[in-house]
């Protein structure tokens, strides 16, 4: 039975394998305009480069810094031109398909890598804003995640084959890059189906993550291992529940954290999977967990604070309950951080809070 996510794949592979044909119809544009050269990583092909379709609207420039990576596969063909022009042509059919027949005002990603290593810019204004290190560009290629995360395309589908080596060695180059301009650890990489009920970036691609990590930690520093997250379901009474709850108030829902998974708190679960278009099962799993558990650090308020404070408390380091991430909260973050070998940085990112709810 073909399920509705392999039939969402089939769609958009039929569309753009479809546009792809006439690929080479298309005229190449210079290679000149738009181009820039980011110290530490891959060339990339700006907008203008590649010929791109102005945006319907303006895209939104927010004033932070990307927090993660999400790893994405085209599904289209695995093509054996590799050359630019393929590459420039992929992305004019991809804006085009986003922007018209999924309405979106641009091109979802920020970056997309082809099956020759070319990197071009998905989303104007994408390449601006990681050279600045302070600015972010809205996106829209993961429900939940588009504030927070970078996305990067890589031409093809890796369901049962590898991405060719150049494509990979220019994928680990533009993580590097990445994560040293937004200061991103290497284990904040993931793939989109880590948030998203998907099979991108496909089996294959998603089995290499660890050691993407790993290859981009070796250039960078730091430990790649990423986050590990609980199953929690109905019966189950534990702080870990506790700390769902909480996170799931958060968010909007009206359940009282107790600390004790029942119907409410299920239904609570299967409303917010719905929300962020995860899978809605109504067990809190790893793509649950990868979207409610955002970070958290000095200045913060609200019921993930008072979660992370029970926490600690709960492990050893004593802090009120209060709610308000102040200095002391701070401290005692740092402290725990200390204890589990994590960095001491007093900010309750995925891999602190997947500690604190182990």
């Amino acid at each position: 039975m073909t399920t509705p996510t392999a039939r969402m794949l089939l769609r958009r592979r039929s569309l753009l394998a479809g546009a792809l044909s006439l690929g080479t119809a298309l005229t190449t544009l210079g290679t000149g305009a738009g181009r820039a050269w980011a110290a530490d990583g891959p060339l990339v092909s700006g907008c203008e480069a590649w010929g791109a379709r102005p945006p319907k609207s303006p895209v939104k420039v927010l004033p932070a810094r990307a927090q993660k990576i999400l790893v994405h596969h085209t599904a289209t063909p695995n093509v054996t031109d590799y050359g630019q022009a393929q590459a420039f042509a992929l992305a004019r059919i991809m804006q085009a398909d986003q922007m018209d027949a999924r309405g979106w005002i641009d091109t979802g990603q920020h970056f997309t890598i082809s099956r020759g290593a070319f990197v071009t810019e998905g989303r104007h204004g994408s390449l601006a804003a990681l050279d600045s290190g302070t600015q972010f560009v809205e996106a829209a290629h993961c429900p939940g995640q588009n504030t927070v995360a970078i996305g990067i395309e890589n031409e093809g589908t890796y369901t049962t084959e590898e991405p060719r080596p150049e494509q990979y060695a220019t994928l680990v180059a533009l993580c590097v890059r990445i994560c040293l301009q937004y200061g991103i650890r290497p284990y904040q990489i993931y793939g989109h189906r880590d948030f998203h009920n998907t099979e991108c970036p496909g089996d294959r691609l998603y089995a290499r993550l660890p050691q993407l990590r790993a290859d981009v930690a070796a250039r960078i520093g730091g430990d790649p291992t990423a986050p590990v997250w609980p199953v929690v379901g109905t019966g189950e009474v534990s702080e870990r529940v506790r700390v769902l709850q909480y996170l799931l108030v958060q968010r909007g829902a009206t359940i009282t954290p107790d600390g004790a998974f029942g119907p409410a708190t299920e239904a609570a679960v299967r409303a917010f999977q719905k929300q962020i278009e995860a899978a809605i099962d109504g067990v809190a799993g790893n793509q649950t967990w990868n979207q409610l558990c955002a970070p958290v650090a000095q200045g913060a308020a609200g019921e993930a604070v008072t979660a992370v404070q029970g926490r600690l408390t709960g492990l050893g380091f004593a802090t009120p309950a209060d709610g308000v991430f102040g200095p002391g909260t701070a401290a005692q973050v740092a402290a725990f951080q200390g204890s589990r070998g994590l960095p001491g940085d007093g900010v309750v990112d995925a891999r602190t809070w997947s500690r604190l709810i182990a």
